[in-house]
C-alpha cells in the first residue's frame, strides 16, 4: 500500500552569493513529496525572500516514474570539501561510455 502522506523539506541558511534571482541570506525554500500512486510523485514547493518578493510564490509538477537510466533524476545537493565527486563522475562517465559497448557485444581496450 503507498502511503499518501505529504513528506516535507525545509531550507533555509543560504548564502548571499548561492542566490537564486537576487535573493539573499534569508531564502527559505519549502518542498513537499506526496506519492499519487505507486509509480507517481506530486512534487510541490514554496518559495521565499521577504527582501526579494512581496510574497511567497509556489510552484508544483506531476513526476511519473521512469525505468530508462537516461531520464533519471538525481539529487541535487551541495558537495563543497566532498572531494570524492569528482571520481563518482568519472566512474559515471565510464559506466555510460562502455553501456553502448556492451549491447553490441563487443569492448574496447584503452
Amino acid at each position: 500500500m503507498v502511503s499518501r502522506r505529504p513528506r516535507a523539506a525545509s531550507a533555509t541558511n543560504f548564502r548571499h552569493y548561492e542566490g537564486f534571482s537576487g535573493t539573499s541570506e534569508t531564502l527559505h525554500v519549502v518542498e513537499r513529496f506526496t506519492r499519487i500512486d505507486e509509480d507517481t510523485l506530486h512534487y510541490e514547493f514554496t518559495v521565499e525572500d521577504p527582501t526579494i518578493w512581496t510574497e511567497p510564490w509556489s510552484g508544483d509538477f506531476v513526476w511519473p516514474a521512469t525505468e530508462l537510466p537516461e531520464e533519471r533524476v538525481y539529487e541535487y545537493a551541495c558537495h563543497e570539501g566532498n572531494y570524492a565527486v569528482g571520481n563518482m563522475l568519472r566512474g559515471a562517465r565510464l559506466l555510460e561510455r562502455e553501456a553502448p559497448e556492451k549491447k553490441s557485444g563487443t569492448q574496447e581496450s584503452d
